[in-house]
């Protein structure tokens, strides 16, 4: 296991100069691969292409583009417009807004760094201006984002299906009462704060106001019904699901809302390829990473390892848990998930952890590592955002991140909150 050592070793001196994770798993592979001369180039060529070629995966840039487009397109301000008449005059009713308002952009978008940029970019001033602390706003949107990678369509669901060979369109529907217990735990955690903080709703909205912000968001609502109606009818695939998702948000933005014009697509499309590049190339790196782990005959060392600890699933669970927040501090949620999968499913899976149940499991555990340093990239956005450094956020994101412990303890204890839904629509 020297060279495993070796490997990791070259691997986290690569990411304490701030290289990228992608280019830090690249070099440190190919290290590896050169001193132990463990086989030709072409293993390079076969592993992050072949991890790249996949049609399900062409989903997560369509998923991002729609994102994106929804966010100009003035969507996601009328989610945040509906949701304040829905429930702005409860204590922390701004609190509850960006939770509600980050629920339904989630059922769109897939990504944690999208809702909170595309929440965050209205809710955060608005938070401000009304008397709410930098560090509270900008906590409270770094977590609500959180349930970006959970609210089917998950973009950690695809790849993991992908990964797995399981059903995403059963991880999409196993996502759905763990991502209604975080979005529980997180209006509960802010009526606290804010209870004992001061503050206050607005006043109450009328049944016409409330009415009419339904009527304007009605179209912002009607996506995710189109889009999860169509997956979970077989009408069409998640990757189709996802040029459904683009078309209609183009569709909405150019004729029906009319806040972009056709001048305003491309810069769109441009940015949309560069975060979708940067993926792609880390799906293969990271793949390209993970085969050197295989011929390193890692996971029969840590099955062996990980076995020898105990035969009891739960507890074998809550050791990964505990495991894969260590990793989600340090590593790349798309990293850490196509790198550590592979290795650790055959292990519950021999004890009869059904894979749904650990996918929904393994992407809670990496979506936690977007609210906790060093990379903790929903808390670097929203706090960027807010214009106050990162660690002023530490106050509130540690109640924060406690509650959703003991909602991912909840899931990991009761397999049915994944499992009763994909069970009963099998």
């Amino acid at each position: 296991m020297s060279t495993l050592v070796f490997l990791f070793v070259i691997f986290f001196l690569l990411i304490a100069t701030n290289m990228p994770v992608a280019i830090a798993l690249g070099i440190s592979s190919f290290i590896v691969l050169i001193v132990n001369d463990l086989t030709t180039f072409n293993l390079f060529i076969t592993a992050s292409f072949g991890a790249s070629d996949s049609f399900p995966l062409i989903a997560i840039p369509l998923f991002i583009l729609a994102g994106e487009i929804m966010s100009k397109g003035g969507i996601a301000k009328r989610l945040v417009i509906f949701a304040e008449k829905l429930v702005g005059s409860f204590t922390g009713g701004l609190g509850i807004i960006t939770v509600i308002a980050s629920f339904i952009f989630a059922a769109i978008s897939g990504s944690g760094p999208a809702t909170v940029a595309a929440i965050g970019g209205i809710m955060l001033p608005y938070m401000i201006n009304k008397g709410y602390s930098k560090a509270y706003a900008s906590s409270l949107v770094a977590s609500a984002g959180s349930m970006g990678p959970i609210i089917p369509p998950s973009i950690l669901f695809i790849l993991y299906g992908v990964i797995t060979g399981v059903s995403i369109g059963g991880l999409f529907i196993a996502g759905i009462l763990p991502g209604l217990l975080i979005g529980m735990a997180l209006i509960i955690v802010n009526y606290l704060i804010c209870r004992k903080k001061g503050y206050v709703g607005g006043e109450k909205s009328s049944l016409n106001e409330l009415v009419k912000a339904l009527y304007d968001a009605k179209f912002a609502l009607l996506a995710p019904i189109i889009v999860l109606g169509g997956i979970y009818g077989g009408i069409f695939t998640p990757t189709e699901a996802a040029v459904i998702a683009v078309f209609y948000s183009l569709l909405v933005s150019l004729f029906i809302h009319k806040e972009i014009a056709f001048k305003d697509v491309p810069p769109i499309f441009m940015k949309t390829s560069a975060v979708c590049g940067g993926v792609l190339i880390l799906i293969g790196a990271a793949a390209f990473f993970g085969r050197i782990l295989s011929l390193e005959q890692v996971p029969q060392y840590l099955a062996g390892l990980i076995s020898g600890l105990s035969t009891n699933p739960i507890i074998i669970l809550l050791i990964i848990n505990l495991f894969l927040l260590l990793v989600g501090m340090v590593m790349e949620t798309i990293a850490a998930l196509m790198i550590f999968v592979p290795l650790l499913l055959p292990i519950v899976t021999s004890l009869g952890v059904d894979p749904i149940h650990f996918g929904v499991i393994v992407c809670i555990n990496l979506t936690l590592g977007l609210l906790t340093p060093p990379m903790g990239v929903n808390v670097f956005i929203a706090s960027r955002m807010a214009g106050i450094p990162f660690e002023k956020t530490f106050k509130y994101l540690i109640p924060i991140f406690i509650a959703l412990l003991i909602v991912l303890l909840i899931i990991t204890l009761f397999p049915q909150l994944s499992l009763f839904l994909p069970n009963l629509l099998d």
